[in-house]
């Protein structure tokens, strides 16, 4: 915790100052033009991999980068919550589904069976994905992890495709759908969809 409060001091003293004004324009409210929805592995950052400066990129982490299908209903949806305040409300004219190498969310989804309260049910809005790269990477589990990272991508993106709203502004060309992945071993980043 304490190297966390000294990087906030560093920040402080030095990143904020130096762009005092910008956080001051921040202060008048957001206007980003890309939404990143992407996983909440401690290894990705898309800030970081895109140069973002704050403001630039509205956000939203959650396990594997999953996009669950439009469905209204009494359950809470945070990722499709945040998906409608982007699009309906911020406007964003692109969003961008960033998965990622040796994913655990995936791996989880590849092994199947028990996966605690929470992780094992929100994976399951990737089966067809699971089903493809087990089929096409008969090989071996690495070739799985591989195929089934990118198929999930491709899940995200077509249930992106679900939600009215984003359908209608991509129909319209107000909105651009993305997938990408993205391998930080290697800096490589890599169009899927």
């Amino acid at each position: 915790m304490e190297r966390l409060i000294e990087g906030y001091r560093r920040f402080r003293e030095t990143y904020w100052v130096q762009n005092k004004d910008v956080f001051e324009a921040l202060a008048a409210g957001q206007s980003p033009r890309a939404m990143v929805i992407t996983c909440a592995d401690s290894r990705v950052d898309p800030q970081l991999i895109f140069d973002a400066k704050p403001g630039e990129i509205f956000c939203v982490r959650n396990v594997a980068a999953l996009v669950p299908p439009y469905k209204t209903d009494s359950f809470h949806h945070g990722t499709s919550a945040a998906i409608e305040f982007a699009v309906r409300s911020l406007e964003v004219e692109h969003v961008i589904v960033l998965g990622h190498a040796q994913c655990g969310g995936i791996r989880a989804l590849l092994a199947g069976g028990d996966q605690g309260d929470f992780i094992g049910r929100w994976m399951e809005i990737a089966a067809k994905a699971r089903e493809q790269a087990l089929v096409a990477a008969q090989t071996s589990h690495e070739g799985a992890q591989h195929l089934c990272e990118r198929e999930s991508i491709k899940v995200a993106v077509d249930n992106l495709m679900t939600f009215p709203w984003v359908v209608e502004r991509v129909q319209a060309g107000r909105l651009k759908l993305h997938g990408w992945h993205f391998d930080f071993e290697l800096g490589e980043l890599e169009r899927v969809v």
